[in-house]
């Protein structure tokens, strides 16, 4: 099936195409104006997950009409830790962009002005070789992985303070706001190592140098290989957006409970019990 196959069959339904196009415009002027609106599912007409899945494209078309290219995905909510804080009791996925992507190497210092209530989530990245099944367990899909990091995503709420329906996120492109990916190192040579740690490795997560949190990697769906599963899975009985294909980006969720950040502050993240380097960023 075509990617764009699947959209026009999704969205192009005269009862409720020109309410979607609205709700997926008004998401993202927000997003990218910096801007806070309340949450589609208060308002009168509300907003289900279903028709925030078809709203996706639609938020994606609209970044690309403004240069940007999708590079991979980030999945939402993976940590049972946090659901009750949120009111959001399942993951939710979203597209990373070039535009939101970047090498940690890169990037001295993070400015905080374009991103409403910004937090910081250490995760773990996966970056794929392959292109998964819906068919493969947890091994098979380790097969179809290039390389692992550690990063940062910078998640954000175009809802004031946090308030939102996992709807309303799924329409706000999954609350991302920045993906910040640390060294990566190759998987296959070390499968046998990394599927074991991926299972069982703790994580300290540092402001100016004082731990705020603790994080283990179970705390992910049981491990960023279950999250991967989930995703693949939800992609594969959705008939509006693309599976995942080789060369993508996969942010597998928050291993800790997601932070506010403040301009001023070095965050550092510890991993514990996995051969990843720690990673630190500075924001102003």
């Amino acid at each position: 099936m075509k990617i764009e196959d699947g959209f026009r069959r999704g969205i192009d339904q005269p009862e409720n195409a020109e309410g979607l196009h609205a709700i997926a415009a008004e998401a993202f002027g927000a997003l990218v104006g910096t801007r806070q609106i309340s949450p589609f599912s208060s308002r009168p007409d509300g907003l289900t997950l279903e028709d925030a899945y078809r709203a996706t494209p639609l938020v994606r078309q609209m970044y690309e009409a403004q240069g940007f290219k999708v590079v991979g995905r980030k999945i939402g909510f993976t940590n049972r830790t946090i659901w009750a804080q949120y009111g959001v009791y399942a993951p939710v996925w979203a597209h990373v962009f070039d535009g939101t992507a970047y090498d940690l190497a890169n990037v001295e210092t993070l400015p905080l002005a374009s991103y409403s209530e910004p937090r910081i989530e250490p995760e773990i990245l996966f970056g794929l070789g392959a292109a998964p099944s819906a068919e493969m367990d947890e091994i098979a899909l380790s097969s179809c992985i290039a390389w692992v990091a550690l990063g940062f995503e910078i998640v954000q709420s175009i809802f004031p303070g946090w308030k939102f329906s996992a709807a309303d996120t799924v329409v706000a492109n999954g609350v991302h706001g920045a993906l910040l990916v640390g060294p990566r190192q190759p998987f296959a040579p070390r499968a046998a190592e990394w599927l074991h740690a991926l299972t069982a490795f703790e994580i300290d997560l540092k402001c100016d140098g004082r731990v705020v949190d603790q994080g283990h990697s179970r705390n992910v769906l049981d491990g960023p290989l279950s999250a991967l599963r989930h995703l693949v899975g939800l992609l594969a009985r959705d008939t509006v957006n693309s599976p995942l294909g080789a060369g993508e980006i996969i942010s597998t969720g928050t291993l800790t409970k997601a932070m506010p950040i403040a301009p001023g502050e070095c965050w550092t993240a510890v991993p514990n019990g996995i051969a990843l380097d720690e990673i630190r960023l500075r924001f102003s």
